[in-house]
């Protein structure tokens, strides 16, 4: 007989249960996706300066130009409003009117420096002024003076061609043509070149 096996059938008949054994609890891991971090990279911000430079570069010139397009015709047009004011003045009153470069007392000047300060000038003194032109621009007139009498024509026979020309812009120069009726006459581009003519087919140019 084996006592070994007849211990163990005894303990098994005695109607004592085994101890339960208690199994840890499970845990749950949740794995979370990392969050996506937000801006540029280095090199994305490369890529944006380079491709913000280059639409700059094409973009600069082209507003350069149309701002100096929009720049003579705001001053021609002063111009032309000018000789017109200076006209009229003499017809209304009876007296000349003469439109010239200024001194500091608002009299005419004796020079043909035609950028600077310019005005309208009666026997009652200054009517009307035109401020200084500014950023390089110039204003040519061979005379230094334009003479109304009161029938509207030129007194002083100073018959020719105000041009106005742009800093860097010398294409978009523009003018004036003045007749001996005193009428003035805006330049125009005559033979299709892209660049202004005056009544005589020469285009418009600043000494």
């Amino acid at each position: 007989m084996q006592p070994s096996l007849l211990n163990i059938n005894n303990s098994n008949s005695t109607g004592l249960s085994r101890p339960k054994i208690r199994k840890p609890p499970q845990t749950t891991t949740i794995i979370t996706a990392p969050k996506k971090e937000l801006g540029f990279t280095l090199i994305e911000l490369m890529i944006t300066i380079a491709v913000a430079a280059i639409i700059m570069a094409v973009a600069v010139p082209s507003l350069s130009s149309f701002t100096a397009k929009i720049r003579v015709d705001n001053e021609i047009s002063e111009l032309q409003r000018l000789l017109l004011t200076t006209r009229n003045a003499a017809i209304n009153s009876g007296q000349n009117a003469t439109l010239c470069p200024l001194q500091a007392d608002d009299t005419c000047q004796n020079t043909i420096n035609w950028t600077g300060r310019i005005g309208i000038v009666s026997i009652d003194g200054l009517i009307k002024e035109r401020e200084a032109i500014q950023g390089g621009d110039k204003l040519d007139f061979i005379f230094n003076s334009v003479i109304y009498n009161p029938s509207g024509q030129l007194s002083n026979n100073n018959i020719g061609t105000f041009s106005y020309c742009p800093k860097g812009f010398s294409d978009f120069s523009r003018g004036i043509d003045l007749s001996l009726a005193g009428r003035a006459y805006l330049s125009s581009d005559m033979n299709g070149d892209g660049k202004d003519q005056d009544r005589n087919n020469n285009n418009i140019v600043c000494i």
